[in-house]
């Protein structure tokens, strides 16, 4: 095995790979939406339960999905990258579902950070392979809800949290992440991202104002709410499910090294289009994700297969990859012990009850791929 790179090796090596092509973003996001929102138009409008019901309000949970899930992205994008991209998607998608970007962008960080991932400082990940079945199914389901919670946070707490402490940090804390860590509590934005969090507050409450408004004076039929629930649950159960094939979720909450975070990550390389359909937006390259994070999304598929060929045999990187989402949740929902081992990597072993004492420092692993050179 050659020795292995360091990151900013390969930042140079595969330096067009970490190029944002803002023409594919425009487009991509562009027709996901058109798509998604006149699919949602037309399905509004025709009889419930109708074929032509079925067929449109599922083309508008998958387009709508796919353009909502760029909120991702914006996590990773540098500010001004791709100028008035995250305006536009806020306007198009992000308020209409009472979902403003600042949900995502700026806690999502610490789903990546080596110090928080995999511990209670992670909003994202929860130990979810030692949980029963009907705790899982409960995970999937209880996002129903999510879409009756939001306008009551956007519309009606918000504004009074402004004029009540109290309310004001609940709001902040608990109720302004997309979450599966329940414990997780976020901390009150500074500088300009607290100007971003008052413009994005203010614009979502007056669209729930101005919603409820127009139903009042029946400018707004009662079944496009009706129909705006159905596809923001249909949208929430689907990404829900593919939460469950992101991560073998089998950390007991202490820090993980950098390679442990790797292979507690998953590439799925299933069927083609109903993977593509359910992690969209590179999101089934979840493990190439979180080892290079800044790889915009329309790379990480092209990397991921350059990678597999020039990775050697005893490439902990091949050991991230698993077939298709059901498979997936499968392994999850029937644990083994299986984890991977890294040749070559020596694993202390761990009580999780155990606390690491003043001074004693986690052994230092070896870095999670190498490279032959070129």
């Amino acid at each position: 095995m050659t020795p292995a790179l360091t990151a900013i090796e390969y930042r140079r090596r595969y330096a067009g790979a970490f190029r944002p092509k803002p023409w594919i973003y425009w487009g991509d996001f562009s027709l996901s939406a058109g798509v998604g929102w006149t699919a949602f138009a037309i399905s509004a409008e025709t009889p419930i339960f109708s074929f032509a019901y079925c067929i449109t309000t599922f083309v508008a949970v998958i387009a709508l999905l796919r353009a909502a899930i760029f909120i991702h992205e914006l996590s990773h994008l540098k500010r001004g990258a791709i100028p008035g991209f995250e305006t536009v998607w806020n306007l198009a998608v992000g308020i209409p579902f009472m979902l403003p970007s600042l949900m995502y962008v700026g806690s999502h960080g610490d789903h990546h950070r080596q110090a928080t991932f995999g511990t209670a400082g992670d909003p994202e990940y929860a130990p979810l392979a030692h949980q029963g079945r009907w705790s899982l199914l409960w995970f999937v389901v209880g996002v129903v809800f999510v879409p009756l919670l939001l306008p009551l946070r956007w519309g009606i707490l918000g504004p009074l949290s402004f004029f009540v402490r109290p309310l004001r940090r609940f709001a902040v804390e608990q109720g302004s992440s997309l979450v599966i860590n329940t414990t997780y509590r976020r901390p009150f934005p500074t500088g300009r991202a607290a100007l971003r969090w008052r413009v994005q507050e203010f614009t979502a409450a007056l669209v729930f104002w101005l919603v409820v408004a127009s139903w009042f004076a029946d400018l707004v039929p009662s079944f496009w709410l009706i129909q705006w629930y159905v596809v923001s649950a249909g949208i929430l159960l689907v990404n829900q499910v593919r939460t469950l094939a992101a991560h073998r979720y089998r950390n007991d909450g202490r820090p993980l090294t950098s390679v442990e975070q790797l292979l507690d990550s998953i590439n799925l390389c299933g069927w083609p289009i109903p993977t593509v359909l359910a992690a969209p937006v590179g999101l089934r390259y979840h493990a190439l994700h979180h080892f290079l994070p800044t790889v915009p999304y329309h790379s990480l598929g092209p990397l991921h297969r350059q990678l597999r060929e020039e990775f050697p045999a005893d490439s902990p990187y091949h050991l991230t990859t698993r077939g298709g989402i059901l498979s997936t949740i499968r392994e999850l929902i029937t644990p083994r012990d299986d984890t991977p081992v890294i040749p070559g990597e020596q694993h202390e072993t761990r009580n999780p009850g155990r606390t690491r004492q003043r001074g004693e420092t986690e052994p230092t692993p070896p870095l999670p791929v190498s490279l032959p050179p070129r």
